[in-house]
């Protein structure tokens, strides 16, 4: 009897979920996430070792994401000396269904000028503190704020768990 073969018949995820290539996260599906989260964890290299922080962000039309933070902190630190950062944003917490998540490459830059960070943090207060954002405008205007902006150089990986038979869980298609 011959071994059983994986058919194009089977769902990606029926039988194993080894290859995950028919789960990544669309590009509509990462704007989704953008919009539906506002926590992702930011790394960056802290004495060359890696480290990372989470922070609030939001993304900007381009797809830049921002966040807000304060002088002397250890990723400001850390993108004064080095750049290069990965950001990985899950919806976790959201309301978004299923498992989704998005990791990527960037190029990182730590922002000084006033009306750059203050800009920065009127664009986050509608996110963070949707009741009274100007409360959370005031709260963040403080001498020592910054924020970094983060251009995204390259997805290293995301994934969809819809796009799995029974939600990445195993089990049968529920098409």
């Amino acid at each position: 009897m011959a071994p059983d073969v994986e058919t194009d018949a089977h769902r990606p995820g029926e039988r194993h979920i080894e290859d995950l290539a028919e789960a990544r996260l669309s590009i509509t599906g990462q704007q989704e996430l953008w919009d539906a989260q506002t926590e992702g964890v930011l790394t960056f290299l802290q004495d060359g070792l890696p480290t990372a922080v989470v922070m609030s962000f939001l993304v900007d039309e381009r797809g830049h994401f921002w966040f807000a933070t304060v002088e002397g902190r250890r990723q400001v630190r850390g993108v004064d000396s080095d750049p290069h950062v990965a950001v990985v944003v899950s919806n976790t917490g959201t309301d978004l269904p299923g498992r989704r998540m998005v990791a990527l490459r960037g190029a990182a830059t730590v922002h000084r000028d006033r009306v750059v960070v203050m800009d920065a943090v009127g664009r986050l207060a509608p996110r963070l503190a949707p009741d009274d954002p100007e409360a959370f405008v005031r709260l963040l205007d403080s001498p020592n704020r910054v924020v970094i902006e983060v251009v995204p150089t390259r997805v290293t990986a995301s994934h969809d768990s819809s796009r799995l038979a029974g939600d990445g869980r195993g089990g049968a298609s529920g098409e």
